[in-house]
């Protein structure tokens, strides 16, 4: 199988769309000799941070010298981009050969897998394939039925935080969702959450004293001296001196998350020096996330994509500038985007909306339309390539900062047509 054979396994696949439960994966995986018992797996789940938190601590552990995998979603560029060894994306080749190893499994199988179930099936044979040390794991939507739930003992369980995202299929309050994202926490096996919400607390801490797991919550008091700046945040951690290459204000806190996390992990046969702790955290590299794409006229790119995201990367934008910036935004139809008018509306100097490349995309109008009627100039784009080219025309005009939000389903067309 090649690449081209492969990406259209999965585009044949993804036609049966989203099925709730873990029966179709746990099934592929045993027909595949069971590859995700055979890896140190590191589980994250969580509203927002999964990706920021699993890059930092992938570049730790491979500066401590393990052999690391990377499993994330939705893939930022190619399909490839959601597979890494040592911080590394695979080859296509690579890719093609994983999925050639299960595509024959899963045509065997009664009810086949849906897209995603092959993909975590993927990093799983990927990573026991490769003799990794050890692996993070994302999982892409919820945590109790995510196709990436199936190993019977992670060496730890992570919940970045609780937050309203996904209501269609995770529930409409704070508790409900924690429902879903605490499914991660396995019997004996520690966890860790990185939040302080009551309502999600509350899930959090009943479902680790169910599962008899030791459980770590996150103190935010612990960080110190936070400086910024539109190259790296540096900050104090027990008396010592941190810093990440990532501009994002959010990111202090997943820093944190980590810092804790490989606390958590020393203790539990790991041996992970403060050396390659600071060394791993200042090679962090992760793109979409508040990252600066060119410096003149100033253009940036940020994932924020639902209500808390949005308010992080709205924090973000006052600490580093003082006046309005042209925004480009578009977001899935499911998300609260009538909340977002009113909290970026203080720092749009016009708002340009586009529609990304996803069957579950907000069109462009309808967006446009929650910012104009707050009173913000707008205008919509049908064509993504079309929206980014007048956003940034306006910006350099302006001399204004250009600042990409919302899905990163739309990151790599918009890099491709900054740079055309």
């Amino acid at each position: 199988m090649n690449y081209t054979e492969a990406k259209e396994f999965l585009s044949a696949a993804s036609a049966r769309g989203s099925i709730l439960g873990l029966e179709r994966v746990k099934e592929l995986l045993a027909l595949l000799g069971q590859p995700q018992e055979k890896v140190k797996i590191i589980h994250v789940a969580g509203t927002n941070g999964k990706g920021s938190f699993g890059a930092m601590l992938t570049s730790v552990l491979t500066e401590a010298g393990y052999k690391t995998g990377g499993f994330s979603s939705p893939a930022i560029t190619d399909i490839t981009d959601s597979y890494r060894i040592n911080c590394n994306e695979i080859t296509k080749e690579r890719f093609a050969e994983i999925i050639g190893i299960i595509a024959p499994v899963c045509e065997k199988m009664a009810e086949k897998p849906t897209e995603f179930e092959i993909m975590a099936a993927a990093a799983y044979v990927l990573f026991a394939e490769e003799e990794c040390d050890a692996a993070v794991v994302e999982c892409g939507m919820g945590g109790d039925t995510d196709a990436t739930n199936v190993m019977e003992k992670p060496v730890l369980s992570v919940i970045t935080n609780v937050q309203s995202d996904h209501c269609g299929f995770l529930g409409n309050t704070i508790g409900e969702i924690a429902v879903h994202k605490s499914g991660i926490i396995k019997h004996g096996c520690p966890a860790y959450f990185g939040d302080t919400a009551p309502d999600a607390l509350k899930v959090v801490k009943a479902k680790a004293d169910e599962m008899s797991a030791p459980l770590t919550i996150a103190d935010d008091s612990e960080i110190s001296d936070a400086r910024y700046s539109l190259g790296e945040i540096g900050f104090r951690w027990h008396d010592a001196e941190y810093s990440i290459p990532l501009c994002g204000s959010y990111q202090v806190k997943n820093a944190l998350n980590v810092l804790n996390c490989v606390e958590i992990l020393n203790g539990n046969g790991f041996n992970i020096s403060d050396t390659a702790l600071k060394n791993g955290l200042m090679k962090t590299k992760w793109h979409g996330r508040f990252e600066i794409l060119r410096r003149e006229p100033l253009v940036i790119f940020d994932g924020a994509h639902n209500p808390d995201g949005i308010r992080f990367a709205a924090d973000t934008i006052s600490r580093y500038f003082s006046g309005k910036s042209a925004i480009l935004i578009g977001v899935m139809a499911d998300k609260e985007y009538g909340l977002y008018a009113d909290m970026l509306g203080k720092f749009i100097d016009k708002a340009f909306t586009v529609k990304p490349d996803n069957l579950r995309a907000l069109d462009s109008d309808v967006l446009a339309n929650v910012f104009l009627e707050n009173g913000i100039p707008a205008q919509s784009f049908e064509v993504l390539k079309n929206g980014v080219n007048a956003a940034y025309s306006y910006a350099k005009e302006k001399n204004i900062p250009l600042i990409a939000l919302g899905s990163l389903y739309m990151y790599r067309e918009f890099v491709e047509a900054l740079h055309e």
